[in-house]
């Protein structure tokens, strides 16, 4: 077989749909390597929707390994779901950053560039965990051999990445526990898999990496008519390619061009790729924009929607962009379940965003969330670790308005969180803090079946049985949901507390819920339970006691 010695921008092109086409047939796979014994593992689908996304920059004819690799980490960035996402859209920018001003690269480059990834990677993660993806990808890149071709490179790359990944349960000892290795950790090792066989000659173009094919979603343009005022502006995306020509690219400042945006418009999203400046802003004049940005370089893609239409399409009153005065604080959460996102709703969020447990929310999902909110300061309730990554990666690229993350980790704590916020307050910080004082004293608790055995603080659970756990602390389990459920309740303290919230799930009937409440009422005589049929996925039963 052909050796290989250099990697240009078409030969990367299909490496990286190699090994997204690779993780794409085993995501389930890597799903399944949940440590928790439910339905809940989407590790997998994460990270193959994070790095499709990045694909879709493909379509465009690659230019040299440098632009490639850039394209692909800015798109994937905004894709990225999940911790495990957004940790994989990192390796890439560690990557773009190593492979910078490059037509293309040679074993030593490349492996130069493995080593910035390597460092990027771990700067994404504020506690560093070995025996996790990092791990994994760290130890290949130390192990790789970069002296020959680069078939030789991602042969000893590969071998070096499966050892660390056996090696992770050793490291954690949740892996071992449940006999897992880490999912993370799995699915880099499938993707590089991938992009070894595209070296080797086998590119595979996997149907599914490209973007959807299927029709846009039909506007009703007599919405807006001949007699209509523009009320809401123009929702103005585009990617700007900086020219040399026109800017000393190595001494550039992006900041001023941002200021210049939140001046002449609103809900403003902008950050450089390398030379790439991808924009995005609502404005009454976007041929202003154009003209303005147009002096810097050259445009690559452009959109403009009439955001009339959204507002219609949505009928959402958050579509309002434009409305003056902005309030003081704006809230976003996360919900899954049509009662889960009203009761959001009904203590006082902006906006719920469709999702949660094996349906991470994306980057793009909260930037666009953001855009709909009309105030000064926006609160992030993520509701869940692996969903927080992305909302923080997220905050950090919003320019529209000030964002934090408040850390709220379930269902319960975002809802009290929500419900104490102080949108009089004048200090933020003091104001947040409270916030999360009250959500430590929250206790949420959940019933799902099983998907296998698992044996945890002398608890054996079997697969179709029901378990009740709390975070990742298993605190019950039977064969029989409703026992599940009462046996939760009893461990999660229901006795010594005042007001429980009850939310059944999609599969929970109506006569089995009646039944429930009945019986926690009996066993807690002097706890108030409040019924609501939450119709989320996953998780049968969801308990917040306060």
């Amino acid at each position: 077989m052909t050796e290989t010695f250099t990697i240009d921008g078409p030969s990367f092109a299909g490496m990286l749909r190699t090994g997204a086409a690779a993780l794409g047939r085993e995501k389930q796979a890597v799903n399944d390597l949940n440590v928790f014994p439910i339905p809940d593992g989407d590790t997998g689908d994460n990270m193959y929707m994070t790095i499709k996304t990045g694909c879709e920059a493909l379509d465009a004819a690659p230019g040299s390994i440098s632009d490639t690799a850039s394209a692909v980490s800015g798109r994937m960035l905004l894709g990225a779901r999940g911790n495990s996402g957004v940790i994989l859209s990192r390796i890439f920018a560690g990557l773009a950053k190593g492979l910078e001003g490059l037509e293309s690269a040679g074993v030593a480059d490349f492996s130069k560039a493995m080593g910035s990834a390597v460092k990027e990677a771990y700067s994404a993660v504020s506690n560093p965990v070995e025996g996790t993806i990092i791990t994994v990808l760290r130890e290949g890149v130390a192990g790789a051999d970069s002296q020959g071709d680069f078939r030789r490179y991602f042969e000893t790359l590969l071998n070096a990445m499966r050892i660390s990944l056996e090696h992770t349960p050793e490291l954690l000892k949740v892996l071992k526990d449940n006999g897992v290795v880490d999912s993370g950790g799995a699915g880099l090792v499938y993707i590089v898999e991938g992009m070894k066989n595209a070296v080797e000659g086998a590119v595979d173009d996997l149907a599914g990496t490209a973007p959807s094919s299927g029709q846009a979603p039909s506007v009703d343009l007599s919405v807006f008519g001949e007699d209509s005022v523009l009320e809401f502006g123009y929702c103005t995306e585009f990617l700007l390619r900086l020219q040399s020509s026109k800017v000393d690219l190595a001494g550039f400042d992006e900041k001023p061009l941002i200021d210049w945006l939140n001046s002449h418009g609103e809900s403003v999203v902008a950050f450089r790729d390398g030379s790439i400046f991808k924009v995005h802003v609502h404005t009454f004049h976007p041929g202003e924009v154009f003209n303005y940005m147009q002096q810097f370089g050259e445009f690559l893609t452009v959109k403009v929607e009439n955001m009339t239409l959204q507002h219609h399409q949505t009928g959402n009153e958050n579509n309002a962009y434009f409305r003056s005065p902005a309030k003081k604080y704006g809230i976003v959460t996360v919900a899954s379940g049509e009662g889960l996102s009203d009761a959001f709703r009904q203590i006082g969020a902006d906006v719920v965003i469709p999702g949660g447990q094996t349906m991470n929310p994306s980057t793009q999902d909260f930037l666009d969330a953001f855009g709909k909110v009309n105030a000064r300061h926006i609160l992030v309730f993520p509701n869940n670790p692996n969903i927080r990554m992305a909302a923080e990666q997220a905050a950090t690229l919003f320019k529209g308005a000030d964002v934090d993350v408040v850390p709220s980790a379930d269902f319960g704590q975002g809802y009290y969180g929500i419900g104490s916020v102080d949108r009089d307050s004048d200090d933020t910080d003091a104001m947040i803090a409270g916030v999360c004082e009250v959500m430590q004293g929250i206790k949420t608790g959940m019933v799902s079946a099983a998907i296998r055995d698992a044996d945890s603080g002398g608890i054996s659970i079997h697969t179709g049985d029901y378990v009740g756990y709390s975070g990742k602390t298993i605190l019950a389990g039977d064969a029989v949901r409703e026992q599940a459920a009462l046996r939760l309740c009893e461990a999660l303290g229901a006795a010594s507390r005042d007001v429980m919230l009850v939310f059944t799930g999609a599969d929970v009937p109506d006569d089995e819920a009646a039944s429930t409440r009945q019986k926690i009422a009996s066993a807690y005589p002097n706890l108030e339970i409040i019924m609501n049929k939450g119709s989320q996925p996953v998780y049968d039963y969801i308990f917040v006691l306060c």
